[in-house]
């Protein structure tokens, strides 16, 4: 096989140890191989890059194993070629499992340029989906604490939700920090904690919040009313963070919101987690199946058997399926006729991974061009 590159390493990275192999020579030369193992330490990792600087390596190849792969990345980025490898595509033949093989083989396949490159985004963007995710997490807690006071108010027969549609809103922030605080509301209280819009309905909240609630109640509803305070103030603080990277892509924010159904944390997530770089994907369906919203292509003896999608990135295929269902609602939309003319006639679900890909594909579009998103440009 032909050598594209001449000095090249392979790591076979764990948690507490990470195998070196070195392979060294020209084309058509049985090359130099040389294996060391190192500790994860950061001072160990210092010591495996001098020893890698000595040997004179400019490319390294390692698998993406779970997290243990970032803090070597981290190190190693600014003075070599790193390939991070999908681990499914450089197995080893069976009965050849040893760290010290692995490596060699890791290695053996970089020098022979079999390695496919796996995307990792710049530092500025990995650290904006870091961000975008932990923000999705939060929201997640949030609603969880949303539903586990509501749960408490219904089985204590206060049935406030039910007169207002959302309680955690102006009026019903007012009129639950009240009855957490008294566990009682009088008449004039509610007066106070109600907005102009649902000032109509007073006697139907007052008589809503006549129920059973005991001191136990008011206990578990205010446990749970204090962490959905203390997940807003951090939101917010993680909302900030966010900004301070957008900043650098508000170019690329602009384009994306053109887009019917993304908003500004659509827009923030799907550049966290694809970035702005569109070089990195060879074309749309590269990027598509990257993501996992591309269907599969399983034929067999000339007959197509499954297209199930494949396995991809679940935070921007999740983000693609919340913008699909968004702009299934918006009127006079292209886009949205083209959702529920394929839902007629494949169901729902199929049809919002359909309309995923066709999002991906048009979000691929405009930032590889730098061109907002016009109806007549459907692909």
């Amino acid at each position: 096989m032909d050598v594209f590159i001449e000095k090249c390493a392979g790591l076979d990275v764990h948690s507490k140890s990470i195998v070196a192999c070195i392979l060294k020579g020209k084309a058509g030369e049985e090359p130099y191989a040389e294996t060391q193992t190192f500790g994860t330490m950061t001072k160990d990792l210092y010591k495996m890059l001098k020893w890698l600087e000595e040997h004179g390596i400019t490319h390294i190849a390692m698998e993406s194993t779970g997290i243990y792969w970032k803090p070597v990345y981290n190190i190693l980025e600014d003075f070599f070629d790193i390939t991070l490898a999908n681990a499914q595509r450089i197995k080893n033949v069976p009965g050849r499992k040893t760290d010290i093989a692995d490596s060699e083989w890791i290695a053996k396949l970089l020098r022979h340029g079999l390695i496919e490159k796996s995307f990792v985004p710049p530092e500025d963007i990995r650290n904006l989906r870091d961000l975008t995710r932990l923000r999705k997490k939060f929201i997640s807690h949030l609603v969880s604490e949303k539903s586990r006071i509501q749960k408490v108010l219904q089985c204590s027969n206060i049935k406030l939700a039910t007169v207002i549609s959302d309680i955690f809103g102006v009026s019903g922030r007012k009129l639950l920090t009240k009855l957490v605080d008294n566990g009682y509301l009088d008449s004039d209280e509610i007066d106070e904690s109600l907005h102009w819009r649902v000032k109509n309905k007073k006697d139907l909240i007052q008589d809503s919040l006549h129920g059973t609630l005991n001191q136990h109640q008011i206990f578990l509803i205010k446990q749970s009313w204090d962490h959905i305070k203390f997940l807003e103030k951090h939101i917010q603080e993680v909302e900030e963070q966010m900004d301070e990277i957008l900043v650098h892509y508000e170019e690329e924010m602009k384009l994306l919101e053109t887009i019917p159904g993304v908003k500004k944390n659509s827009a923030a997530s799907i550049i966290a987690e694809i970035g702005v770089d569109m070089g990195q994907f060879p074309t749309a369906q590269h990027l598509a199946s990257w993501a996992g919203v591309a269907p599969g292509n399983y034929e067999s003896a000339g007959k197509r058997k499954s297209t199930k999608t494949t396995k991809g990135n679940p935070y921007i295929k999740t983000t693609l399926c919340e913008v699909a269902w968004a702009l299934a609602r918006k009127k006079n939309c292209i886009l949205a006729a083209k959702h529920w003319s394929l839902s007629a006639r494949r169901g729902s679900k199929k049809a919002i991974i359909a309309t995923s890909h066709r999002l991906l594909r048009i979000i691929y579009c405009i930032l590889i061009n730098k061109e907002a998103y016009q109806e007549k440009l459907i692909i």
